[in-house]
């Protein structure tokens, strides 16, 4: 996926504001959540087994937020039913993610998108970007809380290659660490500041 083919996504352009975070405060918490060279090489790895499964990973993840209409609602119009221009545009943009998680140097262009994608799931920048008129912020606990489907769902799938246990469970603990910091570095917009 490049840029021209998931609009909306911006990674490393002018559109994309410098993070609040300094490259000093994101290798300290890279410190907190272990996150090593060695997760690099896993993640990078991980990529390679997640390239050709995205649209089965997007598959998954959609009917479980699909399910639960207390999340879905999250991608509603004015009439309170979903958008699914909306949700497509979102879906894009989310496989180009599971890429860049696994593949992008966390370097400033990195850190600065992430909170662009912070942004984006809140009241700051929330529909902007598809020009949509939708919720205009999704709750900071729902974050939180995905945390955990976005990375025990990814297991099976990094499975499917034939790696070793060891190398899966390598694969899944770098995975999980990366979602971890994103999602710390996507609270930043709904932190007071001073408190992130």
């Amino acid at each position: 996926m490049s840029n021209t083919q998931t609009p909306g996504y911006t990674y490393a352009t002018a559109e994309v504001a410098a993070s609040p975070v300094s490259l000093e405060d994101f290798e300290l918490l890279k410190q907190a959540v272990l996150f090593t060279e060695e997760d690099e090489k896993y993640l990078r790895l991980a990529g390679e087994v997640l390239a050709d499964q995205v649209d089965d990973i997007l598959d998954l993840w959609y009917n479980f937020v699909g399910s639960h209409d207390h999340l879905v609602y999250y991608f509603t119009g004015p009439d309170g039913t979903p958008d699914g221009d909306y949700l497509e545009a979102v879906r894009r943009r989310f496989g180009q993610w599971i890429l860049d998680t696994c593949n992008r140097p966390y370097d400033q262009d990195w850190l600065n998108y992430q909170h662009e994608i912070g942004l984006r799931h809140h009241r700051s920048k929330k529909n902007q970007t598809d020009g949509v008129q939708s919720v205009p912020n999704i709750n900071h606990r729902y974050l939180t809380a995905f945390i955990y489907p976005i990375t025990a769902t990814i297991k099976p799938f990094l499975a499917k290659k034939g790696h070793s246990a060891d190398e899966v469970d390598r694969m899944h603990q770098a995975w999980t660490k990366s979602v971890v910091l994103q999602v710390a570095l996507w609270s930043h917009p709904y932190v007071k500041p001073g408190d992130w």
